[in-house]
């Protein structure tokens, strides 16, 4: 056995050959991934989510082996698991003596590079915890641009990530003349209209073992895991990337706001699971929606908004992520307080929006944007509960969840949280919205068109009840004095039933 060895630790989400732990692999050299109770359960991870990725995970180390690589696989069950990735180190150094260096990517969430920046000493063996070089923009690179910065606007980001990266763009000037076709892209579904038909795949033996192991070990986690039609592989998420691009991505911009009963994923990519845990590659994405424009198969609208989400969205949460935390996870301006309500888990709510929500959440660990933002997150801002509690549910219920696009999203983007990092207001929306946006109102128990009275759409009261708790915080904003003028106009009697009908409801779903 030669000397010099190298143990390189692969993380369950970085299931790329790319990675930049892997980039000088050479012969000798062991892949160490491990399926670990803690990382499973420091949340208790919807189960169709752990069970994707234990499957990816055990997919990704054949294409290790296949590809020439000594690869050392611990599943759950393996007998001395010790249930924690630093153990599983630990264990593969004390098995073999003659690592001289630990080699791993940096992890996505900062509670686990704390950790490993501990590991020299904890092992007495020199630690390599490299950049994570699958995102477009790099960190010092994103440093580079808040610095001096009094606002962190994610649009003037984008434009920077389009300059530099030549996306949609003709020379100088963003393709259509405009950066940004968001006005474009806030239709209501119409009725008739047909549904890309997504196909269902039969899960392999792989895939089968993985689903038993769960149902074992985690049978009391949130959400289902059967049906279960995820890729676990590369080629079927590039499969499922080319299924979005042919049949949803012409209409996805028109629609990527609406919201449908029973329709958990209309015109939308389902591929973000795919690109954050490594199958699918955020460059490589994009380039093939700019592909889809340039052969006029998709409109602009469409393929700008498409790949806003990753080349603007998904690199800026990252990037701030790392730049704020470890602060940042403990700010609430807002200084909410109030309990996550039941239905969160139960979907057992008169709420036909919540429900469905929830409904979809839990059948396929899975919401479009739309449903994160406006209802489940919507509903906890103007509820006022506390972040925590409500970070730890979406990092949970999620496939594609972890904290560094988790917590921005939700802490900055839905529940205002950092007082305004992110976002210029908070999201918060009476019924108003949910009604433009969707199907739901229609066959509510509640009605959208009632302000007040134990009919009325809770969503109509407990946004003026939001903007009367927080008034002291949030008056002063610009872009909410349109709003508190209203407020301002009002009645002390209507004021007083908008605070009744919210108590009221607050104790009716025990959050009061």
């Amino acid at each position: 056995m030669s000397a010099g060895r190298t143990l390189r630790l692969v993380l369950g989400d970085q299931l790329s050959p790319d990675m930049s732990s892997l980039q000088d692999c050479c012969d000798g050299d062991l892949v160490l991934l491990a399926e670990v109770m803690d990382e499973a359960t420091y949340v208790r991870h919807h189960k169709k989510k752990i069970a994707f990725l234990f499957s990816a995970m055990r997919h990704f180390a054949g294409e290790l082996t296949g590809a020439g690589h000594d690869v050392r696989y611990v599943k759950l069950t393996d007998e001395g698991n010790s249930g924690s990735l630093a153990g599983e180190v630990e264990r593969a150094l004390k098995e073999d003596g003659s690592f001289e260096q630990i080699v791993v990517t940096a992890p996505g969430e900062y509670r686990l590079l704390e950790e490993m920046q501990g590991w020299n000493d904890r092992f007495d063996v020199p630690v390599s915890i490299r950049e994570d070089d699958r995102f477009i923009c790099p960190l010092d690179r994103f440093n580079d641009w808040a610095e001096g910065r009094k606002r962190l606007m994610m649009e003037y980001f984008y434009r920077e990530m389009r300059r530099e990266t030549g996306l949609l763009m003709d020379g100088d000037k963003p393709v259509g003349g405009q950066w940004n076709f968001d006005q474009d892209n806030r239709k209501k579904l119409p009725e008739g209209i047909k549904l890309p038909t997504r196909t269902s795949r039969q899960p392999d033996d792989i895939t089968r073992e993985v689903i038993s192991l769960v149902e074992d070990r985690f049978g009391d986690h949130f959400g289902d895991i059967e049906p279960f039609n995820y890729a676990v592989t590369r080629q079927t998420a590039k499969n499922d990337l080319k299924f979005f691009l042919t049949e949803c991505l012409p209409c996805f911009g028109d629609y990527q706001d609406a919201m449908v009963k029973d329709e958990a994923f209309l015109f939308h990519s389902v591929i973000s699971m795919y690109i954050n845990c490594g199958l699918l590659d955020p460059r490589a994405v994009c380039e093939a929606a700019e592909a889809e424009w340039e052969a006029k198969r998709a409109p602009i609208n469409a393929v700008e908004g498409f790949i806003r989400q990753i080349l603007g969205w998904r690199e800026y949460v990252r990037g701030l992520y790392w730049l704020k935390m470890p602060d940042y996870a403990e700010t609430n301006f807002l200084e909410a307080k109030r309990d996550l309500p039941d239905f969160y888990w139960t979907a057992d709510t008169k709420m036909a929006c919540v429900r469905d929500a929830v409904e979809t959440t839990r059948k396929h660990a899975y919401a479009h944007h739309i449903q994160r933002l406006m209802i489940t997150g919507n509903f906890s801002l103007l509820a006022g509960v506390v972040p925590k509690a409500v970070e730890e549910w979406y990092l949970l219920v999620y496939a594609d969840a972890y904290e560094w696009v988790e917590l921005p999203n939700t802490h900055g983007m839905a529940l205002f949280a950092d007082g305004g990092v992110m976002a210029t207001k908070p999201y918060a929306a009476s019924g108003a919205y949910i009604n433009r946006m969707s199907d739901y109102c229609a066959n509510c128990s509640y009605s959208v068109s009632q302000k007040n009275g134990d009919k009325a759409c809770p969503f109509n009261y407990l946004y003026w009840n939001f903007m009367i708790e927080n008034q002291d915080r949030l008056k002063g904003n610009q872009r909410l004095s349109m709003p508190y003028r209203n407020l301002s106009k009002m009645s002390e009697e209507k004021v007083a039933a908008i605070k009744d009908d919210s108590a009221r409801f607050f104790k009716e779903i025990g959050i009061a």
